[in-house]
């Protein structure tokens, strides 16, 4: 495939999907990332649909992981992770500077 033809489909892909920055907490991580869904419906109802909906698990890009248990463990960061949805406490969007 063409390097114009990847631009295309990559721009295709981004103009067909939400992005939020979001902050989640689990037992053990605190996560900040980019969570993507498509403009299916309101922007509002992001965080609400991904977490209703029947997938049980939730991709995070471009993520920061924070251990809540034990301040000396380095922060990690990630391209991608999934995250089961039974682990979240809490998500929030994440807000400028945090």
């Amino acid at each position: 495939m063409e390097r114009n033809d990847l631009n295309e489909r990559a721009g295709a892909f981004v103009s067909g999907v939400w992005s939020e920055r979001v902050l989640v907490i689990t037992e053990d991580f605190e996560i900040k990332g980019f969570i993507f869904y498509p403009k299916t419906g309101r922007k509002n109802r992001v965080l609400s649909d991904v977490l209703n909906n029947q997938k049980r698990f939730v991709a995070i890009k471009n993520c920061e992981l924070r251990h809540r248990k034990s301040a000396v463990k380095a922060i990690e960061n990630h391209e991608f992770i999934q995250l089961n949805l039974d682990s979240i406490i809490m998500i929030r969007p994440a807000f400028e500077g945090e």
